[in-house]
C-alpha cells in the first residue's frame, strides 16, 4: 500500500530536507500525485534510489534525471529514464480526478497530454511500456493570444510562482472498465526552435468502478511510435512566421470514455 498523507505540511515533513529543497529537487518532473485529499509520493531523482525502489509506498516509475528526452524514437519517451516499475498502485475510481503535482516548472510553451495503458491480466510491473497500447484521455495547448510565441499556453497557466505547486488535475473516464493501468503525463516544451523537449513520467493505477468501456484500437498508440520526427507541430519554430496562431497537439484524438 502506498504511503498516504492527508495534509501537505505533513507530507513535506516525511521528505528529506526542508521544503525549500523539495522545490529545487522536483524541477523538471512530476513529484507527487493526489486523489481527493490523499497524497502519493513520487520518485525523487535526488534521493538515493535504494531508499525508494522496492518500497511499498512507491507508485511512480523511476526517472533519474530532470533532463528531457529529445528524440521521438528514444525508448525512454514512454516513461522517462530508466522507467523501472514501482511496487504499488494509486487506488482510484473511474470518474475521479487524479492531480499531478509539480513543485517547480520553468517552461511556458507547448502542449501537455495524459495517457492511460491497460495492463490486462498482468501486474503492470510485467508490462513493456514500449509495447503497451496508450490512449490519450486529456490534452491542452494554446489557450489564447496573438500567436504561438506570445500566447498563453496551459503549460504556463498551470505554473505558480508564489511557492505553491503547479497542479494538473485530470479525470479518469467515468465509463472506463476497471483494472490495472499505467498513467503517463507528458509535457512537450517547444520554446527552443526545432528542438522539442519531452518530459514524460508514469505511475501505476488500480481503477475501480462499474464501467465496461475501452477504446477501439485506433485510439491506442505506442511510445515510441505515436509521434513522427517530421511532424510540423513537433519539429517547429514557434517564432516564424510571427503571426502563426494555430497549433495541433500531436498524438491523435482523445478518448473520453
Amino acid at each position: 500500500m502506498a504511503v498516504i498523507v492527508p495534509l501537505l505540511l505533513a507530507f513535506l515533513a516525511i521528505l528529506p530536507g526542508p521544503p525549500a529543497t523539495v522545490l529545487v529537487l522536483a524541477h523538471g518532473g512530476l513529484a507527487n500525485y493526489t486523489v481527493g485529499e490523499t497524497w502519493y509520493r513520487g520518485y525523487d531523482p535526488n534521493t538515493p534510489a535504494e531508499e525508494q525502489i522496492g518500497q511499498p509506498w512507491m507508485v511512480q516509475r523511476t526517472w533519474d534525471t530532470i533532463d528531457p528526452v529529445f528524440s521521438v524514437t528514444d525508448k525512454h519517451i514512454a516513461c522517462n529514464i530508466p522507467g523501472a516499475p514501482p511496487s504499488s498502485y494509486i487506488p482510484i475510481q473511474a470518474g475521479e480526478n487524479i492531480t499531478a503535482v509539480y513543485w517547480y516548472w520553468l517552461h511556458p510553451v507547448g502542449p501537455m497530454t495524459v495517457w492511460l495503458a491497460a495492463c490486462g491480466d498482468k501486474d503492470c510491473s510485467e508490462v513493456d511500456v514500449n509495447q503497451a497500447g496508450w490512449l490519450k484521455i486529456w490534452e491542452a495547448g494554446l489557450l489564447e493570444g496573438p500567436n504561438l510565441a506570445e500566447g498563453v499556453w496551459y503549460q504556463k497557466k498551470f505554473q505558480n510562482w508564489d511557492g505553491e505547486p503547479g497542479l494538473w488535475p485530470v479525470t479518469i473516464p467515468v465509463n472506463l472498465r476497471p483494472g490495472l493501468y499505467m498513467i503517463r503525463h507528458e509535457i512537450l516544451s517547444i520554446h527552443v526552435e526545432n528542438k522539442p523537449q519531452f518530459y514524460p513520467e508514469c505511475a501505476h493505477l488500480n481503477v475501480t468502478g462499474a464501467g465496461t468501456d475501452f477504446p477501439p484500437d485506433e485510439y491506442l498508440m505506442k511510445f515510441p511510435g505515436a509521434y513522427s520526427a517530421d511532424d510540423p507541430y513537433i519539429d517547429i519554430n514557434i517564432y516564424v512566421p510571427e503571426d502563426r496562431d494555430k497549433y495541433i497537439i500531436p498524438g491523435g484524438p482523445i478518448w473520453e470514455g
